[in-house]
């Protein structure tokens, strides 16, 4: 893919993260000696080649030049190495600009030719993760040469995304840059929509910058509420970013990396619920495949190329709870791939996990992703974990150390009278050289920095208390509770008072817990703010249990996600062990109701 040592590039920091000083120093130099620049006739993704190359060669520098030294592979001090990697991201950033450049809003276009420019005739049509999943990279570049304007496109190019979200702060994922709209709502967490939400999570970490931590608590509190399978916390569905409304069956293996990402959001108990999904299809087939319909329980798309998603979650649900079980995956999972995919040269994609048939072709984030987290899930002496501070991995796993701070000399990082050391943009740009004046233009691109977005960018949507009935108290009575949705925009708290009359003709009194709602107008609750009311609601429906089911059926009807209601369900669906045997029980009807299965629920609990 380009034609510009792709699989090289992309496994520089994998050898630093083995310990491998000499196989990392000779990858280095044979990158500068064989890539002098991008004046390659080259028709690339600038997605792909943003999180591959430019994420690459920023993380190998900043090893490289890290003035703690944390790897063990710093090159600067002995004259080997004096920063050719940042000019070559330099060079291949300015590149890209064009796709920018060209477009009418500050979303790139989706591709972009590197040595001629963005080409007439171009699909206009992007998705939201290749419109937000340029921060990182961007903002690392700005910051290592003081030319802001990677960054500056970059977020402003988040802030358009961001205000094109619907009601429900969901995104599709499909999006016609001409008509500036979007063409694809169906939104979740697999592919198209994936590294946005990581990325702005992540760009609060590396950065600091709590404008991207709103963007992703606002972001993940939607997917929490609209998307995710609250019965039992296992799937979030692919719904329509409008109406919620459940649209496919399927989870693709891009969305296994969600439990990780949970993991650093703080949600530990969500991101366990949900990595047993992926656990138990991996037992079932000793792969992931592309895409598995939950609801037929059988692969839509067969292949497997060898991605890292998994066994991303798995590292960090290793990292954050020390379980052993998750050891045990990881020898499963190099096991599997050892017997299963391993070829006299290299590994191969399994073109169908259902049968042993391989393809003759192995990507380049097997070596930058797959590889470097099956490792560190087993070396607990990693320099990396030692680290207390904002490093983060890229979407690609690139290591992204901190920033040596500022130094009037001896940094190879920081530049001199760094604008970021107080943080102001200044859309500075100097091109190379390489880049042939006629080539560089960005006259739009200084017109979209000027602009400014109307508005506040975290102004929530209006939510409306007229579906919760309260007395003057801000009580609201269990017998009205089924006409009451849950919303993400409450604090929840159950009350249980000492004495209630007791139902009419029961003979007995009943303890009737009350709900209640406190409202959050200016934003959105925190995603912890949300486990904790879900969490009180589940108390109730637990505590009622023992005096009235009918209380019960309320209050789990009111913990069911509405999105959920759309889709007739197994009875067995959410026994996800049944998925490793292909379901063994006995399957009900695939009309089956909600109702149906709450009451299959509320016995189970």
């Amino acid at each position: 893919m380009g034609d510009y040592l792709l699989t090289l590039v992309d496994t520089l920091d994998t050898l630093a993260v083995l310990g491998d000083m000499r196989g990392f120093q000779r990858a280095v130099k044979n990158t500068i000696k064989y890539l002098p620049n991008f004046d390659i006739d080259s028709h690339v993704q600038v997605f792909e080649v943003t999180i591959r190359m430019l994420g690459g060669l920023l993380s190998a520098h900043i090893i490289a030049t890290d003035e703690k030294n944390t790897l063990g592979m710093r090159l600067d001090l002995n004259g080997t190495y004096n920063g050719e990697l940042l000019d070559l991201a330099r060079d291949l950033g300015y590149r890209l600009l064009p796709a920018f450049e060209a477009s009418p809003n500050a979303a790139p276009y989706p591709r972009t030719n590197l040595k001629n420019g963005f080409a007439s005739g171009e699909t206009s049509n992007t998705c939201a993760a290749g419109i937000g999943t340029l921060l990182l990279e961007f903002g690392t570049l700005s910051r290592l040469t003081n030319e802001t304007i990677f960054e500056d496109i970059a977020r402003h190019a988040l802030n358009d995304v961001w205000a094109t979200r619907s009601k429900k702060n969901l995104f599709g994922n499909d999006f016609d840059l001409v008509k500036q709209r979007w063409t694809g709502t169906t939104t979740g967490v697999g592919a198209g929509v994936d590294s946005l939400f990581e990325y702005m999570l992540k760009g609060y970490v590396y950065f600091g910058d709590e404008q991207y931590l709103g963007m992703f608590e606002s972001s993940y509190a939607a997917l929490l509420q609209y998307s995710r399978d609250t019965v039992g916390g296992y799937a979030f569905f692919n719904v329509d970013m409008r109406s919620a409304e459940i649209v496919t069956s399927w989870v693709d293996s891009l969305s296994a990396f969600v439990p990780g990402m949970m993991v650093l959001a703080g949600d530990v108990d969500g991101a366990e619920s949900a990595y047993m999904l992926y656990y138990h299809i991996w037992r079932r087939f000793r792969a992931m495949p592309e895409r598995f319909n939950l609801f037929l329980r059988e692969p839509d798309l067969s292949f497997y190329p060898l991605r890292p998603e998994f066994i991303e979650s798995t590292y960090f649900l290793y990292r954050a709870t020390r379980d052993q079980f998750y050891l045990d995956v990881g020898e499963m999972v190099l096991e599997d791939i050892n017997l299963l995919q391993r070829t006299a040269c290299g590994y191969a994609s399994r073109h169908n996990v259902a049968t042993l048939e391989l393809e003759e072709r192995m990507e380049s984030f097997f070596l930058s992703e797959t590889m470097k987290y099956l490792y560190l899930l087993f070396d607990d002496n990693n320099p990396l974990h030692t680290l207390d501070d904002n490093h983060v991995f890229t979407t690609e796993a690139h290591v992204l150390l901190p920033l040596s701070p500022v130094r009037e000399s001896g940094s190879a990082q920081y530049p001199r009278g760094s604008s970021f050391s107080s943080r102001k943009l200044i859309h500075s740009e100097r091109p190379p050289t390489a880049v042939k004046p006629l080539f560089y233009k960005i006259d739009n691109i200084r017109k979209k920095l000027r602009r400014e977005h109307l508005g506040d960018l975290f102004n929530q949507p209006n939510y409306s208390i007229e579906n919760l009935p309260a007395n003057g108290n801000g009580r609201v009575p269990l017998s009205r509770l089924r006409q009451c949705p849950m919303s993400r925009a409450l604090a929840v708290s159950v009350q249980y008072p000492t004495t209630v009359p007791a139902t009419r003709g029961s003979g007995e009194s009943l303890r009737q817990p009350l709900l209640t709602a406190e409202w959050k107008p200016a934003h959105l609750q925190s995603p912890l703010s949300q486990l904790h009311a879900m969490r009180e609601l589940s108390r109730a429906i637990c505590d009622v249990s023992a005096y009235n089911s009918s209380q019960r059926e309320h209050f789990t009807a009111l913990y069911l996600n509405g999105a959920v209601s759309s889709m007739p369900l197994r009875a067995d669906f959410y026994d996800i062990g049944a998925l490793v045997d292909n379901g063994s029980e006995a399957a009900a009807s695939k009309g089956e109701t909600l109702s149906s299965v709450a009451a299959t629920y509320t016995k189970r609990m």
